[in-house]
């Protein structure tokens, strides 16, 4: 079992360069800008995608990405995971014989920063699927988007970048940022399917908005409920109503909306209770 919490490294020089430009008064200004790098993801002897990611946990991202689109089963066996930092690739080895050919020439281009893809049919595999019936105390929401708005992080550091966390109850357990929204979710579904992680009593926060992409891929995943600081997509709330997902966006400071799965909220908190948030951070989000 992997040590928790997994953090970002704002510090990792490999995933910022600082930029010297000028401001609007023309004086010279120097900060950090993130990186982004193209990764090719093989299954087996084929290739599948080319993402834009800044760069860390590429086996993760790569098992990730595999296992949202349908590509790996529960059941597979990884026999092994080979990356190439000099031509920038990784293989994802398995035991099954593999061969996607046809899903490879479905493929949708979604409102995911740095453009997501996802190949074949969105709402595959949700037909039937169920979600455990577990409970969130608004307690814990208020103490993981404090948690999660004040850990060091690119996101705070440089901007431009999103982050998906995987919480159980109030505690942050893996936080992984990435220039796309759903780099980041498929680095959390790496990890988990890597380390046989359960999903059953999990929450997923994320800082980007919630859209038919980020829904879709948390219940796939078998998360139970999805929250975020941002707003909602149309698409996003029809499907999470649809396959029971707890959907939460707009929590900053005291306030918060529900507009799925209000049955698993347990409001143990009273609102009056918390903090408004910082008027910075929400600046900073806006980067």
């Amino acid at each position: 079992m992997p040590d928790f919490p997994l953090l970002p490294n704002p510090h990792d020089p490999r995933l910022t360069r600082r930029i010297t430009g000028t401001d609007q008064t023309g004086a010279e200004t120097t900060l950090s800008v993130v990186e982004e790098r193209p990764l090719t993801i093989y299954l087996n002897r084929q290739e599948i995608v080319t993402a834009m990611t800044i760069g860390d946990y590429p086996e993760y991202l790569a098992l990730g990405f595999l296992r949202n689109q349908g590509m790996l089963r529960a059941d597979d066996h990884v026999t092994g995971i080979d990356y190439d930092d000099e031509i920038e690739t990784v293989v994802v080895r398995t035991e099954r014989e593999t061969s996607y050919e046809e899903k490879l020439q479905k493929k949708t281009r979604t409102s995911g920063c740095a453009v997501g893809t996802v190949f074949g049919d969105m709402m595959e595999g949700l037909d039937g699927l169920t979600l455990p019936q577990s409970e969130i105390r608004t307690s814990w929401l208020y103490a993981l988007a404090k948690e999660i708005n004040t850990t060091p992080s690119l996101y705070l550091e440089a901007g431009a970048i999103h982050g998906t966390v995987l919480c159980q109850r109030d505690r942050p357990l893996v936080y992984m940022e990435d220039v796309g929204r759903h780099n980041a979710v498929d680095k959390i579904a790496g990890f988990m399917f890597r380390h046989d992680i359960a999903a059953a009593d999990k929450i997923l926060y994320t800082t980007g908005r919630l859209t038919s992409e980020m829904v879709i891929k948390t219940a796939l995943m078998g998360i139970p409920a999805l929250a975020s600081r941002s707003g909602f997509t149309a698409w996003g709330v029809e499907i999470a109503r649809r396959v029971g997902l707890t959907l939460i966006g707009r929590m900053r400071g005291q306030r918060f909306t529900c507009l799925s799965g209000e049955e698993r909220l347990i409001r143990d908190a009273d609102p009056k209770s918390i903090p408004e948030e910082d008027r910075k951070l929400h600046r900073k989000a806006a980067t």
